[in-house]
């Protein structure tokens, strides 16, 4: 991505009594490696303004059009939020965690677009597809 965008995101992670808090850690920065993390008592919380890799493994996964209807099914004005399971993110894949909450706890995930829009934004990390292969817009 060559563009400048202005965005926050933001991840949160519980850490239960039967965990290490370096791994819960490792998970979130796998998927986010340009966050800044904070741990606090029964939590791990980072902040990052780039989801390039991010968009990287949603292409190597080919879920791009999994990852859209997240987008777009949780977005709410200039943000979207979706909820990641901690154990995938442990070993650096993306699987979102839809349905029961997942007994391990998830990395819950908020993103804000200052600049551009939501839908443009979205459309960068996670472009359209056709027949499974993203489409130059």
């Amino acid at each position: 991505m060559t563009e400048i965008y202005r965005v926050d995101v933001e991840a949160t992670a519980p850490v239960y009594d039967t965990e290490v808090t370096s791994r819960v850690a490792d998970a979130v920065a796998n998927i986010f490696p340009n966050a800044d993390l904070e741990e606090s008592f029964g939590e791990i919380h980072a902040e990052t303004h780039s989801m390039d890799h991010f968009s990287e493994l949603l292409h190597r996964q080919e879920i791009l059009d999994t990852a859209r209807g997240e987008f777009f099914s949780t977005r709410e004005g200039d943000t979207f939020s979706f909820a990641l399971k901690k154990q995938a993110a442990f070993e650096d894949r993306i699987n979102f965690s839809v349905g029961e909450p997942d007994e391990l706890g998830e990395i819950s995930v908020r993103v804000r677009v200052e600049e551009p829009t939501v839908e443009e934004y979205i459309d960068q990390i996670a472009p359209p597809t056709e027949d499974g292969k993203p489409v130059d817009s």
